[in-house]
């Protein structure tokens, strides 16, 4: 666990495990502890490194970004410090749209792609609830904001499990949560991503997993982008939201570990784009 330097940011980091380089990249809230549930598990074959992104968490502050371009600047300057020259790169949600970048313009650095919970473009019902969500932000502050974020999230029957109190729910994430102007930034950066028209150029071998019941990124919205990227696989978990790496954490650590080994020994190929129902 250590500080690193990428210019101008200095970048939690945590590195564990042995073998060919594995990247976590954590979606909206940017932490590392994101991965709480899978990172132990993928360093039994891989050497895992996971970040808090600039300004979030255990990171520095750090001048602020707000779209998915710069935090993929970010992480390749990360790879550049760390010298890690190729890896597989597993990228949530934002942190997909992150991958997305990467793979498009540095695809030699990158083993296989998945894009967990992630999306090509915004549609009109997804730019409503991100304005809501930074409505809230601004109008009724972090508590608001993180709960509403994790009722959209997180499956009822999970919560209804795991839910004692709203402080012991919510206690780990509002302390990693950065100030009021990098958030929105970071929201601006969800609201933006925008890759329908160049996905096509992609040749790092995809995949792209969701949840059946994700009410963030819905489950059309992982079709399209396995669509628009050639030979990308396809794989629909039946529940777990949009959290589903936490929600259901030993069936989505069984996939990903599949189609890991998968798709970086070439077993994907465009007509074998699979839905896993």
């Amino acid at each position: 666990m250590s500080l690193t330097s990428i210019g101008d940011a200095e970048i939690y980091t945590e590195t564990i495990g042995q073998g060919e380089d594995l990247l976590l990249v954590a979606g909206l809230g940017g932490s590392a502890y994101f991965w709480r549930a899978q990172a132990h598990v993928l360093a039994a074959s891989y050497r895992v490194t996971l970040y808090d992104h600039r300004g979030v968490g255990r990171s520095s502050p750090a001048p602020l970004v707000s779209s998915a371009e710069q935090l993929a600047d970010d992480l390749v300057r990360l790879m550049d410090s760390l010298g890690i020259e190729r890896a597989h790169l597993v990228g949530h949600s934002t942190g997909g749209a992150i991958g997305q970048h990467v793979a498009l313009r540095e695809p030699q650095r990158l083993r296989s792609l998945i894009l967990s919970a992630s999306w090509a473009g915004p549609t009109p019902l997804f730019i409503e609830m991100f304005k809501l969500r930074r409505d809230v932000l601004i109008n009724n502050g972090l508590t608001s904001y993180l709960l509403l974020g994790t009722l959209l999230a997180t499956p009822a029957w999970y919560l209804q499990e795991h839910f004692t109190s709203l402080d012991d729910f919510l206690r780990d994430r509002l302390g990693q949560m950065p100030g009021l102007e990098v958030e929105l930034g970071r929201l601006n950066a969800v609201m933006t991503h925008d890759l329908r028209h160049r996905l096509g150029e992609i040749r790092v071998p995809t995949a792209v997993l969701c949840a059946r019941d994700d009410q963030i990124t819905p489950e059309p919205m992982s079709v399209e982008l396995a669509r628009l990227i050639p030979g990308a696989a396809l794989t629909i978990l039946p529940e777990g939201g949009h959290f589903c790496p936490l929600t259901v954490s030993e069936n989505y650590n069984a996939v990903l570990c599949d189609l890991i080994r998968e798709i970086s020994g070439g077993g994907f190929h465009q007509a074998d784009a699979r839905s896993s129902k």
